[in-house]
This record gives C-alpha cells, structure tokens and sequence, in this order.
C-alpha cells in the first residue's frame, strides 16, 4: 500500500522483467478482436508483409504492461492510476526479453497526485515504449 506522503522524486518503479510469447500475444489480440483484422499481432507472415521484423504486440498490450507496473507499485491502498500517456517508438516483438521500468518524476501535494515516467525496454536498453502516468492519492 503506498502512501503519497511515502513518495519521492526519483523513486524508482520496477523493474519488471518478462517476455511475452507469442502465444499470449496470439491470444491477447484474438480477444481484443485484433486476430482476424490485423495479422501482425497473429501471424509472422502477415506481420513481415507489413515490413515488421515480425508478430509484434498489439499497443494496448503494452499499456497494459505499463499499467501493471503502476498498478502493482500503488499496491491497494485507496491510490489510483488516473492517466497514462503512451508513445510507441518501436514495435515490441514477443519472445524477447523486456524490463518494463518507471521513477516519480513530479509530486503535487495540492492534490495529491504523482507524476511517472514509465517505459518498456528490450535487451539492448533501447526504450520501444515510453509512457507518462499519473496516480492520485487519497486524501
């Protein structure tokens, strides 16, 4: 449970290290309706006819990667995640490992709020995702 009065600029978020099969992306944009109108999410042939490298995930997959890490820091004290602003630079590809990582860059005692940069990374530190959340904190 995380109290606003126990958060500091340059605290830390994460990291959060795990890779997302294929599998589990397969099956993530098949529920989201994305598997029979966009093949990049299912299918490697489909994703390399586009110019991608491959199946890649869908992006509110990775805002929900980002979101958990958010989620899991607040832990369940009253706090909420109020916003998540997200820029995707590049695709990220299941079946490789990611660290998803975040720090409290902005605290406002008026209302009670948290600024956080977050961001997905691959295995060569490159940032394929960046994100900007904010968490307000009970009174």
């Amino acid at each position: 449970m995380k109290k606003f009065d126990e958060v500091n600029i340059g605290d830390t978020l994460g990291p959060l290290e795990l890779t997302v099969s294929k599998d589990q992306c397969r099956a993530y944009a098949k529920a989201a309706g994305f598997g029979e109108i966009a093949g990049r999410f299912t299918d490697e042939a489909a994703a390399k006819k586009e110019g991608l490298p491959g199946i890649i995930l869908p992006g509110n997959m990775s805002l929900g990667l980002l979101s958990k890490l958010v989620t899991d820091w607040i832990g369940f004290g009253g706090a909420r995640l109020i916003r998540l602003g997200t820029t995707y630079r590049v695709p990220v590809q299941p079946d490789h490992a990611m660290t998803i990582h975040g720090f409290v860059t902005n605290t406002n005692p008026d209302d009670r709020t948290a600024e956080i940069d977050v961001w997905i990374e691959n295995e060569e530190a490159e940032r394929l995702v960046t994100g900007t959340a904010t968490v307000e904190f009970p009174q």
